[in-house]
């Protein structure tokens, strides 16, 4: 297996799905071992710094990339293994951002209260114990919540020649902020161009369901990934939405605006998968979705909403699910 390290400078920023040109070419079956900064480019360091003063929109949400697969070509899938996700500083950051964030008045949901005052929370690491640690910024009370590292972005380019901002979800992937972006998940990508062109990025030191505030605890990762590719025919493509399969769950991520239809684009690819699965006509499996599926919000903060779709495997019967690849990328990551 090709190990490729990687760690971009400043200027090697993406900050786009599409309209980017490639920072490497690699083959499918390569290991990635890759840094990325978080959301904020590393600007937030103190309670004292805020995002108004601090942060140069809209350059926010670096990616690292894009990486051309060679021999990816639209219709085909690419297949992203999160091997390993581990933090690449000893703090992380969250703010409160001026009309941004779920319970705010924003640019999309207009009000004639003025924003929320501005704030910035620092989360120290501790390594040993995987915690990070909420503390008060009005009070005396600290927290050691369970360290949870995740990719909050993880996309190809768009279709149709599209270029997209990395605050962006949608069938590309994107900015989708879902805590199942975890290690132990394979991410299932529909190729729209040549190259396929994925970038990943704005690590998540953790974050709750939806996140709410508009803001995880950011930090900048150390990522390893391991890269495949599953050819398919052009007419038919790669999977709608992103589709994420871990040992424990199957699940689809679907990102529009209202929240009902990026609910309703996840519920209906996963019908699509469950009845390619087990060979069912589309209403067995709308039927079967409606009583075992799961459904978190990922974010309801972003310019598309994303809600993920969960299906427990422990309720359906063995399927093989693209050639069993998660099962074999699990085995090769364990070698690494």
């Amino acid at each position: 297996m090709d190990v490729i390290e990687f760690t971009p400078t400043p200027d090697e920023y993406a900050w786009t799905f599409g309209g980017v040109a490639p920072v490497r070419r690699i083959r499918p079956g390569t290991a990635l071992k890759l840094w990325s900064d978080d959301a904020f480019c590393g600007r937030l360091r103190s309670t004292a710094d805020l995002a108004s003063a601090s942060l140069d929109m809209p350059f926010v949400n670096p990616q690292t990339g894009p990486f051309y697969v060679e021999g990816a070509e639209p219709g085909d899938t690419l297949v992203l293994h999160l091997a390993d996700l581990t933090p690449a500083r000893s703090w992380g950051a969250s703010s409160l951002i001026p009309f941004f964030g779920g319970l705010t008045g924003t640019d999309r949901t207009a009000t004639l209260q003025p924003p929320l005052p501005e704030r910035t929370w620092i989360y120290e690491v501790d390594s040993d114990a995987r915690t990070v640690a909420f503390q008060s910024a009005s009070g005396d009370l600290t927290i050691p919540l369970p360290l949870e590292p995740m990719l909050g972005t993880v996309g190809v380019a768009p279709a149709g020649g599209e270029v997209r901002a990395a605050l962006v979800p949608d069938a590309f992937g994107g900015n989708m902020d879902t805590p199942e972006m975890r290690a132990g998940t394979t991410v299932y990508l529909r190729v729209n161009v040549e190259g396929a062109l994925f970038s990943v990025g704005d690590g998540h030191y953790r974050q709750g369901e939806g996140e709410s505030c508009g803001t995880a605890v950011e930090g900048a990762m150390h990522s390893t990934i391991l890269v495949d590719l599953l050819k398919g025919d052009a007419s038919r493509g790669g999977p709608a939405w992103p589709r994420l399969e871990s040992d424990d769950h199957l699940s689809v991520v679907g990102s529009a605006r209202p929240l009902e239809d990026a609910w309703r684009a996840g519920q209906v690819d996963a019908v699509g998968w469950l009845a390619e699965l087990h060979g069912l006509d589309t209403l067995d499996a709308y039927q079967l979705l409606s009583q075992i599926s799961e459904v978190p919000l990922a974010n309801v903060v972003d310019v598309n909403y994303s809600v993920v779709t969960k299906l427990p495997k422990r309720l359906l019967p063995r399927a093989e699910v693209y050639g069993g690849v998660h099962d074999r990328m699990r085995r090769l990551a364990a070698d690494l």
